[in-house]
């Protein structure tokens, strides 16, 4: 859906790469954050409506299950009064209501996968938020040093010194070289972190509804 692409975009965008290549800095970060803290409503808000839709679906996958058992009920009484043609009637009746059943169990299948993406791309937003957020001051003030550096230096190379000022180029794309490369690692050690968090979480929310299926069969 167009609402996780969004959020994946945002995602997978390198806050530093951003800030660098724009004009205002401090204008774009807090844009940054304005944006992820719009898309972090839009997420929560399709997380409860799609959970509202699987305890829907689940309900009248319930229903169909019940159906079924109620209509095999009556064929079976039906056939210990010796109506066949009426045991008949309730069969094909439990039959219907067992395809729609399983109808509404592929649909609760397809709605259980869409809400685990959905908390997934909630949970990896969530995180990006938080980085820009702790991020924010840091940036700003790297970004406001580097401006008054860079007009001290434009100052005091501004008699025409052609070796300083590619010196000073040569060290400063160095400089940016290295940061690019720590950040690279850091955000390919965080998205692993996030996708085994995010493995492990579903594995555990697997476990537990298969807990609740077979508390249940052992219930009934």
């Amino acid at each position: 859906m167009a609402l996780l692409e969004r959020v994946a975009t945002l995602v997978r965008a390198n806050i530093n790469d951003l800030v660098d290549r724009a004009e205002d800095p401090e204008k774009m970060i807090k844009q940054v954050i304005l944006d992820m803290e719009n898309q972090l409503l839009q997420v929560k808000t399709q997380v409860a409506i799609s959970i509202a839709d699987q305890h829907v679906l689940e309900k009248r996958l319930a229903e169909s299950e019940e159906n079924v058992r109620q209509w095999m009920r009556r064929a079976e009484l039906a056939v210990d009064k010796h109506d066949d043609a009426l045991a008949r009637a309730a069969v094909e009746r439990s039959m219907s209501y067992k395809t729609t059943a399983e109808s509404f169990r592929q649909q609760v299948e397809d709605q259980k996968a869409q809400v685990e993406n959905l908390k997934t791309a909630l949970l990896k937003l969530r995180q990006k938020l938080e980085e820009a957020q702790a991020k924010k001051d840091v940036l700003i003030a790297q970004h406001r040093r580097a401006r008054a550096l860079g007009k001290a230096t434009e100052a005091s190379l501004g008699m025409g010194d052609g070796s300083k000022t590619a010196a000073f180029d040569r060290m400063k794309n160095k400089v940016q070289h290295s940061e690019a490369t720590a950040q690279a690692h850091a955000d390919l050690l965080a998205d692993d972190v996030e996708g085994q968090f995010a493995a492990l979480e579903k594995q555990q929310e697997i476990d537990r509804l298969l807990e609740e299926i077979k508390s249940r069969r052992k219930a009934g």
